[in-house]
């Protein structure tokens, strides 16, 4: 009777295990359930497009003038200068004049062309070369460069041998009221221009 006794007194605590390990059991199949078919929340991953690849265009390169610089400067020699550079730009190249070089007579602003020669005078020089000899422009012939005494503005007179400012004007004012040379030996008659002067320049001028 005993035996039996605890037995049924046993009975309703066994039954209140069992619901509450069925609680429990609805509890996690529910939260197993809940995050087993939730949907994957997709991420999206952007990719990233390369851009195309350009190749600049090759700069062209200037054509470089080959000049002879000599004279009373510093350092002569063969310079390559960029097209467009003038007697300045030459001197320069060549370390700049000497102490005894005589620029005061010469156009420094006049345009070189390839293959000419650049000479700068020395003070007291007699019959120094033409400051610029040989070479062409643009194809033409060095005969063509020729400085034209009856029409040629003052810069361009003053790219003669020791032609300065001064003289450029007495030679427009000379024909200006003479009329034009009729012989490149007329500019002899330009006070300041004698015999060894115009042998500096002769074969640099034209009257045609």
């Amino acid at each position: 009777m005993g035996e039996g006794q605890d037995t049924a007194h046993n009975a309703p605590r066994c039954r209140g295990y069992v619901v509450l390990f069925s609680i429990l059991g609805l509890v996690v199949g529910g939260i197993l359930g809940y995050f087993g078919t939730r949907p994957a929340t997709s991420v999206a991953v952007a990719v990233a497009t390369p851009l195309p690849t350009y190749t600049p265009m090759p700069t062209p390169t200037a054509a470089l003038l080959r000049i002879h610089v000599t004279g009373a400067v510093r350092h002569p020699a063969v310079y390559r200068l960029p097209t467009g550079s003038i007697v300045q730009d030459a001197l320069d190249a060549a370390g700049g004049p000497t102490a005894d070089a005589d620029t005061e007579h010469i156009n420094l602003a006049v345009e070189l062309h390839d293959q000419q020669q650049v000479y700068i005078p020395r003070q007291g020089e007699n019959n120094p070369p033409p400051v610029l000899s040989g070479g062409s422009g643009a194809g033409e012939s060095t005969s063509s460069a020729l400085v034209n005494i009856n029409t040629a503005p003052a810069t361009e007179l003053e790219s003669l041998p020791r032609i300065g400012p001064a003289t450029a004007q007495k030679i427009i004012a000379y024909r200006e009221a003479n009329g034009p040379f009729q012989t490149i030996e007329d500019i002899q008659n330009v006070p300041g221009i004698g015999p060894a002067t115009f042998e500096g320049f002769k074969d640099m001028i034209t009257v045609r």
